[in-house]
């Protein structure tokens, strides 16, 4: 076991961390964690890309309104024209690190997404998220002020509480601890600011777009070191995730509606377009509604999935804006430039989190929280597509200013990992099991359509396998197996809590028991 001492640590290599750690690297020594490879979080994965007001005839308060709307009056105005204006900017810094987003003769191309009034989404065909972490992840390696740590898994936040220290101050956050799964040992890394960039929890679902990271890490050891955690009931389901039996969470992007994909039912029940009943906005309206329109249809007809047709546009058009899409869907048969592609809703992104301000402040003195893994108010009851890349730069790059403004961060001597009492586990089958019975229940009854009594029947089992989790944690050796399923039934506990609080129905979460809007929004807040 051994202790690392940097003047930042930064948990999550996705593009908030990363951002945060290249902006802090020129007065800082930076330490960045992550859980697997650099590359193998949710940043890479997006397909879409980030919005930005670029075109002559957008505007700031075009984006703003946009937001607003799609986020059902939940979102904060003041965190959301903060990041709308800040958006230009982060672009131009992006084009300087080198990333080659689309575009011909210096003109950046921009699409158009579904909630957008106007085209402002830049991007590197559908492979945004790939082409940005490539070039980011080149620069961390080659910074000599970050170090980077793989393999890196975080067990939980240190705090002054935690350890008995100044407990008559504010909680004071000074390090955490981390698994190397290499040597299987507990590391201490102490800092005196801490940065959460871990994203999103996706993989509470059974079915979701994200990768097998997103595990809710940060927004679970935020919540058991003090923190309050805001607005979990809002889970995005992306409407078109692909079905298919060897396709496992593949993203069919927003882009390929906003360049005019059309939403059918299979054609051996008519291949009926079906998205114009249910908003005048069609495949445009924003992801809520169509999510909640296919899932309405399947349930209706009994089938297992949609059709995205988007053959009308030529072989050449579909090979320049959607290249990655059209290879994998070859790969499995499907031939786009001929055939529908099938789909079907995932849950895909996390809209609430950790409570943060505007320079991604929490609750705790020294710890911060940026991009998925917080609850900046930027997104409200339903995030705008595009918005989310675009978060993890604007607060990473605020986060970076407040710590480099800070006048002093305390430090202190931390114990190390104690594990003398534990013992290896025997029964490895129990976690997957908890993990697979989870991951269905939330699927059932915490999905796209929620009732009180599925509400009830999934936090009766949340409270039996905390039990359990909580007996394994105590007894055994830990091991990222355990930690990640320890941090999905507490975030799955936070989105049950949430949900039973909000008796209405409003963007991502609809409640049969409740189908009407309130009139006063609200943010669900939940306080430890």
């Amino acid at each position: 076991m051994t202790t690392q001492h940097f003047d930042v640590l930064i948990i999550g290599s996705g593009l908030a961390g990363l951002t945060a750690a290249l902006r802090l690297a020129p007065t800082h020594r930076v330490a960045v964690i992550t859980k697997r490879s650099a590359t193998d979080g949710a940043s890479g994965w997006a397909q879409g890309g980030i919005a930005a007001v670029l075109g002559q005839d957008d505007s700031f308060a075009n984006h703003v309104d946009d937001t607003l709307v799609a986020g059902a009056g939940l979102c904060d105005e003041d965190a959301t024209r903060f990041v709308v204006e800040q958006a230009p900017g982060a672009i131009a810094w992006l084009l300087e690190l080198g990333v080659n987003f689309s575009g011909q003769d210096g003109a950046l191309h921009l699409t158009r997404e579904g909630g957008h009034s106007h085209r402002r989404i830049v991007h590197a065909a559908d492979a945004t998220g790939a082409a940005v972490q490539k070039v980011m992840v080149a620069q961390v390696r080659n910074t000599p002020n970050i170090q980077l740590f793989e393999n890196h898994m975080l067990v939980d936040l240190i705090t002054t509480h935690k350890l008995g220290l100044e407990t008559d101050q504010a909680n004071r956050c000074v390090g955490a601890y981390a698994l190397d799964e290499v040597r299987d040992e507990v590391d201490v890394f102490a800092a005196p600011a801490v940065l959460l960039a871990t994203g999103g929890a996706g993989k509470v679902y059974l079915y979701t777009t994200n990768p097998d990271t997103a595990t809710g890490d940060g927004i679970a050891a935020a919540w058991r070191a003090g923190a309050r955690v805001a607005n979990m009931e809002f889970i995005q389901f992306h409407p078109t995730c692909l079905y298919h039996p060897h396709a496992k969470s593949f993203l069919i992007s927003e882009a390929v509606r906003g360049e005019g994909g059309q939403l059918r039912l299979p054609d051996s029940i008519g291949g009926t377009r079906f998205m114009p009943e249910h908003d005048e906005r069609a495949e445009l309206a924003p992801r809520d509604v169509v999510a909640r329109a296919i899932d309405f249809e399947m349930k209706r007809h009994g089938v297992d999935c949609v059709y995205l047709d988007i053959s009308h546009q030529t072989p050449a058009f579909l090979e320049e804006h959607f290249p990655t899409i059209k290879a994998r869907c070859m790969e499995l048969g499907i031939d786009i430039s001929q055939q529908a592609i099938p789909v079907v809703p995932a849950a895909h992104y996390t809209c609430g989190g950790v409570v943060a301000d505007l320079h991604g402040r929490t609750d705790l003195v020294g710890l911060y929280a940026i991009g998925e893994t917080s609850y900046s108010g930027l997104h409200g009851a339903n995030r705008l597509a595009s918005n989310s890349l675009l978060e993890c730069m604007v607060y990473a790059t605020a986060a970076a200013l407040d710590i480099q403004q800070a006048s002093s961060f305390e430090t202190h001597a931390l114990p190390a990992w104690d594990d003398s009492r534990v013992v290896d586990a025997d029964e490895a089958v129990v976690i997957s099991h908890n993990w697979h019975e989870l991951r269905q229940f939330m699927w059932d009854y915490v999905g796209i359509v929620r009732t009180n009594k599925r509400l009830e029947r999934a936090a009766h089992r949340i409270a039996l396998l905390q039990a359990e989790i909580d007996e394994f944690y105590a007894n055994f050796h830990v091991t990222r197996d355990l930690l990640e399923l320890r941090n999905l039934v507490q975030t799955a506990d936070l989105i049950v809590q949430c949900a039973q609080q909000r008796l209405e129905s409003r963007g991502l979460h609809y409640s049969r028991d409740y189908p009407e809007q309130l009139q006063q929004a609200v943010p669900t807040i939940l306080k430890p």
